[in-house]
């Protein structure tokens, strides 16, 4: 202050400059900060590989009845001919999960924790196409594969989110076009091996503690296809192309039923409501096999 109680001009102005190249050096390291990093895209054995869903019996529904073609987009499939199904009652949701405490490496994990699977019923003409079947997830090496008969599909997998957990877009570029088709097979060997599994996708962490299953029974196929006005994408087509997992039953330890809201990924069922739903017992478990010495790449 000066003599007459005034605030002194050079102070006010040093406080000006002082605050001029504090906002500086705050702008300069705002613009220069990195943005976040998008994950790279995993190679289709990494993904593959790694890729095990628990899936869970759910409350009954009935969507839209949409019809719809479906494209076999595998290798060794894609010579099939065009299949023309419509939605039925859903029956099961296909959560991610990991198995014995080997959790998938964190090149890939950013993906799978998010590929959350509605499955409906479906109706289709049969295969018969013979396949030989072989695990390529690391904890089931030293279980024998089989042959078996591919027959009419009965389900189809389709991509959700819970709970309004949308993944950021490049992991949603990815697993919103991952669609399954799942066939019935015959013969129906066993697995009979005890496992333990840990919820991987952050909706049902907290809510579905790590639990103790017995593997049976080998019952569906599951193959990837592609629904007519899907737009994949070439690099994201090159790893969904290769998503066989093999559907076994399991039994369990009960749980607590879980309440939740379902919304659509993949763009061409993008339209259809939200649904409510609870999941109930487990069901079965699908883990990634390959068909007829065809591995996925990388």
């Amino acid at each position: 202050m000066n003599g007459k109680g005034a605030p002194n001009p050079s102070n006010r102005i040093t406080v000006r400059r002082l605050l001029s190249a504090g906002l500086a050096i705050f702008a300069a390291a705002f613009l220069v900060a990195p943005p976040a990093a998008a994950l790279a895209l995993p190679t289709p054995k990494e993904f593959v590989s790694y890729l095990d869903l628990e899936c869970f019996r759910t409350t009954a529904y009935q969507p839209p009845a949409v019809p719809l073609t479906l494209r076999h987009i595998n290798p060794v499939l894609v010579n099939q001919p065009p299949v023309q199904v419509t939605l039925g009652q859903r029956e099961q949701l296909c959560v991610p999960v990991a198995k014995n405490n080997v959790v998938p490496p964190s090149s890939v994990l950013g993906y799978l924790r998010f590929v959350d699977l509605s499955c409906y019923r479906v109706t289709g003409p049969q295969i018969n196409q013979n396949l030989s079947l072989r695990h390529l997830n690391p904890v089931l090496q030293n279980v024998p594969g089989f042959s078996a008969t591919l027959l009419a599909p009965q389900h189809l997998c389709v991509p959700v989110a819970k709970n309004g957990v949308i993944p950021t877009p490049d992991i949603l570029q990815v697993i919103s076009h991952i669609d399954l088709l799942c066939h019935a097979h015959q013969p129906n060997p066993a697995m009979n091996l005890g496992l333990n599994l840990t919820q991987l996708n952050p909706v049902l962490t907290n809510q579905i503690p790590p639990r103790s299953v017995q593997v049976t029974t080998a019952r569906q196929l599951c193959v990837p296809v592609q629904k007519g006005g899907d737009e994949i994408p070439p690099d994201v087509f090159e790893l969904v192309r290769w998503i066989d997992l093999e559907k076994f039953d399991i039994t369990g330890q009960a749980i607590a039923p879980v309440s939740l809201t379902l919304r659509h990924l993949n763009p061409v069922l993008g339209n259809l409501p939200a649904e409510e739903l609870r999941i109930t017992g487990p069901a079965q478990l699908a883990v990634p096999v390959s068909k007829n010495g065809a591995v996925p790449p990388g």
